[in-house]
């Protein structure tokens, strides 16, 4: 097989036409309103109760506002791009179904096992925080769990999480069910959750001094240049070491508070159960980003106006600021509105991880056998009990902080695949029909790898290393599977016929 053959593209017509195969075929059941609430069930989780002062206290002050419009932006640049492919070419699997159809099976296959590993890791980690939120609320009940089934983290001995790898198999049998029963449980956790931030942000709006805003950007402060693998890739290969508050500070903050919008593009995933894909991916992706960013900006100026941002605590910082005003019944609903939006965040999360396996296994790059869909519920629950199972034991058994951030890097890596590929189709199929196409092309796409780059380069060159053996991986597995079990080195996917050969 000749090297080209690493980089042969799957047409477009063939991936939508694979979409109709009866046992593989899922049901379309969405609607905008659907997928913009998946956006915001995903989008909005802890971050916004945690990540806004946090970051106020430690990077940018109030600015943080300012942070949470520049990240916001960075991710409208990839949702453009994202919004022309999911309606361009409404197939599961989101950017590793782009890629196949642009850059070739190869990037194909590593952007899909990126993704894998993201959304994998993703859910195993909401979980062990909304496992967290639950334990203290039976806490303060006066209910305790046995240390040796409250997780890894200050275990001595057997550790295991039972409440994330319970919360992961009971979403992965609603999964199983149907998408249209796990639309209506997101719908009626996301009203909740939006409840509780609004409540927030209405409330606390009368608790807001002017006086802590001053100053809005306050006097920049170098960051003690760092040397080993905990500090930024751009410091060990510039020596430029990254400045808090000021105007860089903001830049910094970004890139912190970029991970609180990371999620907007699972809404992509689910293109294929979308009854009209061409109008509704665009209107439910960039709807739940602007709805987001609107939510993140309003607590971040109301969080920073109840407490001076130096005071604010790191852990609970919404929470403790109700407190400081002598209002603690607020904290209790801050904590209530976090535990329940956990929830949908990991559902979402695994939603979108079995919709890219599928892809992938339909394609032949995994078994065949993962590709069959239910012959009731239409959906793959092949995958989505495997995956299940298994994030729920990653779940009880690791204590996964330090791995969050391959998440992060992850997801920026899917921003960059995307963006390029949107303008490699644009040239190799002008003539494809597009419902949505993105502005500016190619300089917009250009703009966004840019950004995604410069976000990627200030995480930490350990998070870089753990990212390059889990792809070294990825590749081995190809050469050893992969390749030669595609479809498309079988020749079962080039007659234009019905059906194939």
């Amino acid at each position: 097989m000749s090297n080209s053959s690493l980089f042969r593209t799957k047409k477009i017509e063939q991936s939508i036409r694979d979409t109709e195969e009866p046992e593989h075929a899922l049901k379309k059941s969405l609607s905008a309103l659907d997928l913009t609430v998946f956006g915001v069930g995903v989008i909005i989780g802890t971050g916004i109760f945690v990540l806004t002062g946090t970051v106020a206290k430690n990077n940018a002050g109030p600015s943080v506002a300012l942070a949470f419009v520049v990240a916001g932006v960075v991710c409208g640049l990839a949702a453009l791009c994202y919004a022309e492919f999911a309606s361009t070419v409404p197939v599961a699997g989101s950017a590793y179904t782009f890629s196949y159809a642009s850059l070739g099976e190869l990037p194909a296959w590593i952007i899909g096992w990126d993704l894998v590993l993201e959304f994998a890791l993703g859910t195993a980690v909401v979980a062990v925080g909304w496992s967290g939120y639950i334990r203290s609320f039976f806490d303060n009940a006066g209910v305790t769990f046995p240390e040796a089934l409250s997780g890894r983290d200050g275990a001595e001995g057997f550790g295991f999480d039972i409440l994330a790898a319970a919360l992961v198999l009971v979403l992965t049998g609603i999964l199983v069910l149907g998408m249209k029963l796990s639309a209506r449980i997101t719908s009626l956790v996301v009203a909740i959750k939006v409840a509780v931030v609004l409540i927030v942000i209405i409330a606390g709006a009368f608790f807001i001094k002017g006086s802590n805003y001053d100053p809005f950007v306050p006097k920049s402060q170098p960051v003690e240049a760092g040397a080993g693998l905990d500090s930024p890739l751009i410091q060990l290969m510039f020596g430029w070491a990254p400045a808090n508050f000021g105007v860089m500070g903001i830049f910094t903050a970004a890139s912190v508070v970029f991970f609180a919008f990371i999620g907007f593009d699972i809404v992509a995933t689910a293109a294929e159960e979308t009854r009209n894909p061409q109008r509704d991916m665009p209107r439910g992706i960039l709807g739940s980003l602007f709805i987001c960013t609107a939510l993140y900006v309003a607590v971040s100026i109301v969080v920073t106006g109840m407490q001076h941002y130096s005071e604010l605590s790191v852990d609970a910082p919404l929470a403790d600021a109700f407190k400081s005003t002598g209002h603690p019944f607020f904290a209790g609903v801050i904590s209530f509105g976090a535990a329940v939006g956990l929830t949908t965040v990991c559902m979402i999360l695994l939603l979108g991880q079995t919709r890219v396996f599928f892809a992938m296994s339909r394609d032949g790059l995994l078994p065949r056998f993962f590709s069959r869909v239910h012959p009731k519920f239409r959906t793959p629950y092949r995958p989505t009990i495997l995956l299940g199972v298994i994030i729920a034991i990653v779940a009880g058994f690791t204590s996964l902080s330090e791995l969050a951030e391959l998440v992060n890097i992850g997801t920026l890596f899917a921003f960059v695949v995307v963006a390029i590929s949107v303008v490699i189709l644009r040239r190799t199929r002008p003539d494809l029909p597009r419902a949505f196409r993105t502005p500016l092309v190619p300089a917009l796409p250009i703009v966004s790898v840019a950004a995604s780059l410069w976000l990627m380069l200030n995480l930490p060159a350990e998070t870089w290393v753990r990212f390059g053996i889990w792809m070294a991986i990825g590749v081995v597995v190809y050469f050893l599977y992969s390749r030669t079990h595609s479809r498309l080195a079988r020749g079962e996917d080039t007659p234009a016929g019905p059906g194939g050969q």
